[in-house]
């Protein structure tokens, strides 16, 4: 470990901000994701302050009690059932030599909370996992956990990550991007282009929020009828909409983890098909507990290939830290990338802990292991 970032303070444990909520439509995604590493990490090692971020962007001090973050009879949490005020709010410096975090209320005196030593940012979506959390964190010169500026927001954007790893070389399926201008100014013009697509590549088309995450605001869309309702309810968390045509074949995750000697692949998963859900979505994932196969059942020589394209996306978009990065197996035998993920689902039974679980690294092994490498690490260019 550097000792640029370790505590100043002899005989001080290394002090973990876990940031989570946020103003993305995937909030309470993130708080539950949170609970889960509050309950990992080792308070022995680290003195840990969990922080919320509001809906509407307020930072707030928030109780350290993972249990009431969790999904309760198919209700979700949020940041707001966690606060210890309705008005406090929690300011981080940006002076790179000052690494305070100060909880300030109407009429009250600062309180300071003390210096933190790395930032573990547990949010999805918008406003956090996409580079301008990022980006803070930077100018204050914190460590922290995860991508940086440049890939955290290549990994939110569905169309450039794809242009990407096009020019890496890395295989990507056919889709088209509607532009918020091109929307509404001419949608005509948007449609026509967009069912020209289908006549290319058939139906279904799938229609996303471009830089959206945990399969919010998706459609699965059988013919023309559906497709206005489509953009517009992916309108509805991203103006800019991406549209992609169906491959045939199965979906297989990957996960990649920053070690001391570099980036690693875990184990592949297979997501097998939902029975009661037209596609992966968000119910499947979260409310209704869909689980994929760890090991995926594939073949080594199909999994060495997998690794391998793993490894690569997470270097091609410049990524630290860790990554899921989800595939289709064609049913022609080849590997498409659909996607990565520099802030996946991080709960227990989520697929990227899962895997990692089966290549031999447990979840609080995992969590200590991002904190060390985000220890490790310098701010600002590298």
């Amino acid at each position: 470990m550097s000792s640029e970032n370790l505590p100043t303070s002899t005989g001080r444990k290394p002090r973990v901000a876990v940031v989570f909520g946020g103003r993305s439509s995937e909030h309470a995604i993130s708080v539950v994701t949170a609970g889960a590493v509050l309950r990992a990490i080792d308070r022995d090692k680290y003195d840990v302050l969990p922080i919320g971020i509001t809906t509407d962007g307020r930072w707030a001090l928030t109780v350290d009690e993972p249990e009431r973050m969790a999904i309760a009879d198919r209700a979700l949490p949020t940041v707001d059932d966690l606060t210890e005020s309705d008005e406090g709010g929690v300011v981080l410096s940006v002076d790179p030599g000052n690494r305070e975090v100060v909880y300030t209320e109407p009429g009250a005196v600062p309180k300071v909370l003390g210096d933190v030593d790395v930032v573990f940012p547990m949010l999805h979506g918008p406003y956090g996992e996409d580079g301008t959390l990022q980006g803070l964190l930077e100018l204050a010169g914190v460590p922290y956990v995860g991508a940086g500026v440049l890939s955290s927001a290549v990994g939110q954007d569905k169309e450039y990550m794809k242009r990407v790893f096009v020019s890496f070389g890395l295989p990507v399926g056919p889709y088209e991007v509607i532009r918020p201008r091109e929307w509404e100014q001419n949608p005509s013009a948007a449609r026509e282009r967009i069912v020209g697509f289908a006549a290319e590549h058939g139906w279904p088309l799938f229609v996303k929020p471009a830089r959206g995450g945990s399969s919010m605001g998706i459609t699965k869309v059988d013919d023309l009828s559906g497709l206005e309702d489509a953009i517009e309810e992916a309108r509805r968390h991203d103006p800019k909409v991406i549209v992609e045509s169906l491959l045939s074949g199965r979906e297989i995750e990957c996960g990649v983890l920053e070690f001391e000697d570099g980036p690693r692949a875990s184990v592949p998963a297979w997501i097998p098909p939902v029975t009661d859900h037209d596609f992966y979505d968000f119910e499947a994932k979260y409310i209704d507990s869909a689980s994929g196969v760890v090991p995926a059942p594939i073949t080594p020589e199909q999994t060495a290939e997998i690794q391998r394209l793993a490894v690569a996306a997470f270097e091609a978009a410049s990524c630290e830290g860790l990554v899921r990065a989800d595939f289709f197996l064609t049913d022609d035998g080849e590997f498409v990338i659909n996607e990565i993920n520099t802030m996946p689902g991080f709960t227990p039974i989520s697929m990227y802990p899962r895997m990692w679980q089966e290549s031999g690294v447990g979840y609080s092994e995992l969590v200590d292991r991002l904190i060390q490498a985000a220890l490790r690490r310098p701010t600002g260019l590298r």
